[in-house]
């Protein structure tokens, strides 16, 4: 597999992502996380995150997953066309039952396990590549359904990594008080996970996996 796992945007460290992706620079941007917004908010934070990945060199496109609830099979079509697929952060649990919902979690894990793509985002994005969302409930409302989403919570994610992630550790961001809190409740539970300042990225190309910042 090849990951960028960033706390926060880009990372420090976009040269990383752009060795894994070697000549390629096709994005397959999800912004569902992000569903929550009004229409308009939402446009803004897309165009934000289009130039934000422009300006490291890559072509992003945004797949929106709504687009694709219950048609999975022209989701895995359009997928496949991709380089990458990038995952901006936002309500995690959105984002988790947009991925159930349109079958994403499944092509995505068989993509990435073939190698046929290369996976990045940050925040609620990269949480999504772990064995569970417990914890995040201290940091994102599971009770926020925007419409047309199904209202069961989903606790389990891809497991495609095996510990969880806690992203914008003491560092200045809005979330960074109650990251500290889901970081508790990973220990006293006895999750295994990895706390990441902004600016930090867990970089997995194969078997190799590093924390670059």
């Amino acid at each position: 597999m090849r990951l960028y796992l960033s706390s926060f945007r880009n990372g420090n460290r976009p040269e990383k992502l752009l060795q894994l992706l070697g000549n390629g620079r096709r994005t397959a941007l999800i912004h569902n996380a992000q569903d929550f917004l009004s229409a308009d908010e939402r446009a803004a934070k897309l165009a934000e995150e289009i130039e934000r990945l422009k300006s490291i060199g890559l072509d992003p496109v945004e797949i929106d997953l709504r687009d694709y609830f219950d048609r999975p099979n022209q989701l895995k079509d359009t997928l496949s066309d991709f380089d990458l697929i990038w995952v901006r952060g936002g309500n995690a649990f959105i984002l988790r039952r947009s991925l159930k919902q349109s079958g994403a979690d499944k092509i995505i894990t068989d993509l990435l396990k073939s190698n046929t793509v290369a996976y990045g985002g940050y925040s609620a994005g990269i949480d999504m590549l772990t064995p569970t969302l417990h914890g995040a409930e201290l940091v994102d409302d599971p009770r926020l359904i925007p419409e047309g989403y199904q209202d069961e919570i989903v606790w389990d994610c891809l497991d495609l990594i095996k510990y969880s992630i806690a992203p914008h550790y003491k560092s200045d961001h809005p979330e960074s008080a109650d990251i500290d809190k889901s970081i508790e409740y990973l220990i006293d539970h006895h999750i295994l996970f990895i706390a990441l300042r902004d600016g930090e990225v867990i970089v997995t190309n194969d078997n190799h996996e590093e924390i670059v910042s």
